[in-house]
């Protein structure tokens, strides 16, 4: 019996690393350089201002795709707000996310559940898996929505009316990009 418990114990353990990396560097691993690092989108500074920092150098919206930012707000609980990358959108209110520095102090999570609990579906609500409880936390925080990687679409050029030389006082037009 005791050895049985002795490997279940162990292979446990084994499991939980899986889940849970500890950075082997000195300090602690925060959420904000993580989620760069995974993401690829170049933001600096805390997680609360990384929804403000993306207008104009990164699509944004509230539709979850692998490998957007979900940038969380500022609140009472997460003064500096938090960042995490989404690994698998399971589906339009359920994704996967990983990040660093949730449920433990500089640990790593990769693929824990989040779930859109807004009353527009729009991703301003979020619960989170939370590694202490082992299962989704038991508040859910305020979310500002995705960054996605890419950069922003530029605009339509607007046409540009050029009065034609063979046209007495511009009555023809001709349309120019």
């Amino acid at each position: 019996m005791v050895a049985g418990f002795r490997a279940f114990f162990a292979t446990f353990l084994v499991a939980l690393a899986t889940l849970i990396t500890v950075p082997a560097a000195a300090g602690t691993l925060q959420c904000a350089p993580f989620a760069r690092q995974v993401s690829g989108i170049d933001i600096h500074g805390n997680a609360n201002s990384w929804w403000g920092q993306a207008e104009g150098r990164y699509d944004r919206g509230h539709e979850p795709r692998v490998g957007a930012v979900l940038a969380f707000a500022a609140s009472r609980s997460m003064p500096v707000g938090h960042v995490a990358m989404v690994s698998k959108v399971v589906s339009d209110r359920e994704v996967l996310l990983t990040h660093a520095n949730w449920s433990y102090r500089g640990g790593i999570e990769r693929d824990v559940r989040a779930i859109d609990v807004s009353a527009n579906n729009d991703w301003t609500d979020v619960r989170v898996w939370y590694g202490p409880i082992g299962g989704l936390g038991l508040r859910s925080n305020p979310a500002k929505g995705f960054i996605y990687a890419s950069a922003p679409k530029a605009a339509e050029p607007m046409p540009v009316r050029i009065a034609s030389a063979e046209t007495s006082g511009g009555a023809a037009l001709r349309t120019a990009f």
